[in-house]
């Protein structure tokens, strides 16, 4: 079979889900561009409900999977969310098969609270995957699924184990880990000072306003990255990557 129509129901509904997050959660159901996002996901157990692979991309990439619709170059420039794309994308169930209760004893995890901007969610996914944190928890803000937050982090949340909590100062006080708030704040204890050696749980706020108040009060303590010079704070990714790698480092 070969779609052609950009107006096709499949291909609505693709783009429609690389859009909106309300169309995600509606049909359960994500959009992923790209070969090696497509492979990482079947790899790590999501069920595709559609492929879609110009003629060009099959020969290039010759993705091993039965179930492949082809599509016009017509069709692939309505579906890409990219610049040059490779002809390859997916359409996935939610079924993410990673735990989603709480964090195993003694393991390093990030807590994300209302983080907006995708592509700082991929980034933090991506470093945390290279640094070798166990999981990543996220509560509100952008989905783990919006296509800029998957290709930032180069398939790293297909892959981590992530953990969503629809309230995190619960999740944080119900936590048998230490949890640390990462605050701008005298009282706080600077980066180097702390014990991660008991495993831990770092929360980490919205890029414009941090954490919230009731998180910042859920953790049993407050941490901060000492700064030098005029900066006065730091980019979300920025600041988690320097504690992940504390957090492992020890």
């Amino acid at each position: 079979m070969l779609i052609t129509s950009r107006e096709n129901p499949q291909i609505k509904l693709a783009v429609r889900l690389r859009e909106s997050a309300k169309a995600r959660r509606e049909h359960g159901l994500f959009f992923l561009e790209g070969y090696r996002l497509c492979n990482d996901a079947l790899e790590h157990g999501f069920a595709p409900q559609a492929l879609y692979c110009t003629e060009t991309a099959l020969l290039k990439y010759k993705p091993q999977h039965e179930n492949i619709t082809l599509i016009s170059d017509h069709v692939t420039q309505k579906l890409a969310d990219t610049q040059t794309p490779q002809g390859v994308f997916g359409v996935f169930n939610v079924n993410h098969p990673t735990p989603t209760g709480h964090p195993s004893a003694e393991g390093n995890y990030l807590a994300l609270e209302n983080l907006q901007d995708p592509a700082n969610l991929g980034a933090i996914a991506r470093t945390a995957e290279a640094l070798g944190l166990d999981g990543l928890v996220v509560s509100g803000g952008c989905d783990i699924y919006h296509p800029k937050a998957l290709r930032a982090g180069m398939g790293a949340l297909l892959r981590l184990p992530v953990m969503q909590a629809d309230d995190l100062p619960c999740f944080l006080r119900t936590s048998d880990l230490p949890s640390f708030a990462a605050v701008l704040s005298e009282d706080a204890t600077p980066l180097p000072l702390c014990d991660f050696s008991a495993g831990c749980v770092i929360a980490i706020g919205n890029e414009g306003n941090g954490l919230s108040r009731e998180a910042i009060q859920a953790c049993k303590q407050k941490l901060m990255i000492p700064m030098a010079g005029k900066a006065e704070s730091l980019n979300a990714a920025a600041a988690a990557a320097i504690i992940m790698w504390e957090a492992v480092s020890r």
